[in-house]
């Protein structure tokens, strides 16, 4: 099987040759970490059988998020902390997704876009759900953030997962209607406002086109299920998830690597390049 790992190997120098500069220290760290995961390079332990002593080394795991050999148990163990803290009550999954016009601009601001964008989305969500007219109390949120899609294009969106309802400034629980939290459209130029507006603020040096303020955002709503469940179904999903595992690797040459996508609109799986 062809590993992400292998990839790096073959294309990672030219890649930080080309692109190095404009990389986080964190993205290097990465590649350095899959590289290196399982290899002579982490060291390892020594195991010997009890019975006939025959000897197998084991070389350590990186334990970067970011690696495909690695995020399975950092998953699992974080969703077992997170069980505790859900509600037996029905819960929604909001979809929200930057435009992109401003997408390069969140790649060459990395920190301060993607923190403001998902800063926006929460306070968004609590501000919409906060009304009267719709769930009228706090809710509670737990976001993602995704930076690619499944063709791997630069595209990101947050993955929130938000109660069915909200607590009252008297201390009472209200329910959300039955399939509905609040209207879309307003989800949509609320986290525009509060996106543009603060990056404004807060790096005045970054010019954000004109056309930004009236561009439409792209989000999505749906029923996900209670509790626990919402956790199994949806979380196990998205946290932790990295951008592509080994098993989507299909092939790889002097030049290309041939990896397998969804295409959701068709439902089935393509290879691309």
């Amino acid at each position: 099987m062809i590993e992400v790992a292998d990839i790096f190997r073959q294309f990672g120098d030219a890649y930080i040759a080309a692109f190095g500069d404009s990389m986080l220290p964190s993205n290097k760290r990465a590649m350095c970490d899959i590289v290196d995961c399982r290899t002579e390079a982490m060291g390892g332990h020594l195991y010997e059988c009890d019975s006939c002593h025959e000897q197998i080394y084991s070389y350590h795991s990186c334990k970067n998020r970011s690696c495909p050999k690695c995020h399975t148990d950092q998953t699992r163990r974080w969703l077992d902390l997170r069980k505790e803290e859900m509600l037996p009550i029905p819960y929604f999954h909001v979809i929200i997704t930057m435009p992109e016009i401003l997408r390069s601009l969140c790649q060459s601001n990395q920190i301060d876009a993607y923190g403001t964008f998902m800063k926006a989305c929460a306070d968004a969500i609590l501000e919409l759900a906060k009304d009267p007219k719709h769930v009228g109390g706090l809710v509670g949120v737990l976001m993602v953030l995704h930076t690619c899609n499944q063709q791997m294009l630069h595209h990101p969106h947050t993955h929130c997962l938000v109660t069915g309802g909200g607590i009252t400034d008297n201390g009472s629980w209200n329910p959300a209607r039955q399939g509905f939290l609040f209207p879309l459209k307003a989800l949509s130029r609320l986290v525009r406002g509060k996106f543009l507006s603060t990056l404004k603020r807060l790096r005045p040096d970054i010019n954000i086109p004109e056309a930004a303020w009236q561009q439409n955002w792209v989000s999505h709503c749906t029923v996900w299920g209670k509790g626990e469940q919402a956790v199994l179904d949806y979380l196990a999903r998205y946290v932790f998830r990295i951008a592509i595992t080994n098993s989507r690797i299909v092939a790889m040459d002097d030049q290309t690597v041939t990896f397998r996508y969804k295409d959701r609109k068709k439902r089935r799986w393509r290879n691309g390049t």
